[in-house]
């Protein structure tokens, strides 16, 4: 794999001199410089592709790696979302078009983290798992990931997110590189992307249905296609909380039944017990009459 790293620019063109000339305030200069820092940080990690002349393994590979990292018997409920997804990655990953960035990033660990939420820090570990199949770094995606959520903290509205001739952010600065990306014909789209732009509306608080067509078209990415594969997820989460409600209810069903067998064989027992006792003392009776 080769990276390309471009320098990111600055968050504002001066971080001691505004947009147009005036003074930032003291308060405000670290925050600004932590932005930088910050939007820097997050740059270099867009641009990772795939090298030329690299043959890509079939999926029985990446499979296969799979299960020499997770031997751990994935629980059914989760397995066949786990295998579609192994497929469907494994497909965007090794696509010549393939460019990792923080958005992608964070689309697979929200997905991953909302799918699995229930296994707790067993969890992390497929996660870890399916990453590394892959061939890529885990703490990569999730160190990215929090950096991301980071630069989304504080920031209000759709005019954040977007680039524009004003003052940047360090979350602009790469729907802008995207957005080059998509104009020379060198960005491959995908859903997780899709699920890391629905994720960063959430975490700036933008709640208007128009603020995600937006966003969209800033990048030159098609909203039709982002609409169909934030529905999909939306209905994948819909049947496994519905395949979860199920498990539940079949446990507890099976609890119910547990616990009726066990009273009814405490029952039986105690009958037993009572009926020998019984017995006994009719037999000790007779003994003593006769």
């Amino acid at each position: 794999m080769q990276t390309s790293v471009n320098p990111p620019r600055m968050v504002c063109k001066c971080l001691r001199q505004g947009v147009v000339g005036r003074p930032v305030r003291p308060q405000n200069l670290q925050r600004l410089q932590s932005r930088s820092a910050l939007g820097a940080r997050l740059a270099r990690r867009v641009n990772v592709v795939v090298a030329e002349g690299f043959t890509a393994p079939p999926v029985s590979e990446t499979k296969k790696k799979f299960l020499e990292l997770y031997p751990t018997p994935v629980p059914a409920i989760y397995s066949g979302v786990l295998q579609e997804l192994i497929v469907q990655q494994h497909f965007i990953r090794y696509n010549k078009a393939y460019h990792y960035d923080p958005i992608f990033a964070m689309g697979v660990t929200s997905a991953f983290d909302q799918i699995l939420e229930d296994l707790g820090d067993e969890g992390q570990v497929l996660f870890e798992a399916y990453i590394e199949s892959l061939g890529e770094d885990p703490k990569q995606y999730r160190s990215d990931s929090k950096a991301l959520e980071e630069a989304c903290s504080g920031l209000e509205g759709i005019s954040s997110l977007v680039p524009s001739d004003g003052e940047s952010t360090p979350v602009s600065e790469i729907v802008s590189k995207v957005a080059a990306q998509v104009k020379e014909g060198n960005f491959h789209y995908n859903k997780f992307f899709a699920i890391g732009l629905f994720r960063l509306l959430e975490l700036t608080g933008v709640k208007e249905p128009q603020a995600l067509g937006t966003l969209v078209e800033s990048m030159g990415v098609k909203q039709d296609a982002v609409n169909r594969d934030l529905k999909m997820y939306k209905n994948v989460l819909s049947k496994l909380s519905a395949g979860k409600e199920l498990m539940e209810e079949i446990m507890a069903r099976e609890k119910k039944k547990a616990a009726e067998r066990a009273a009814e064989k405490a029952a039986k027992a105690e009958a037993e017990a009572k009926s020998e006792t019984e017995t006994k003392a009719e037999a000790t009776t007779e003994s003593a009459e006769a």
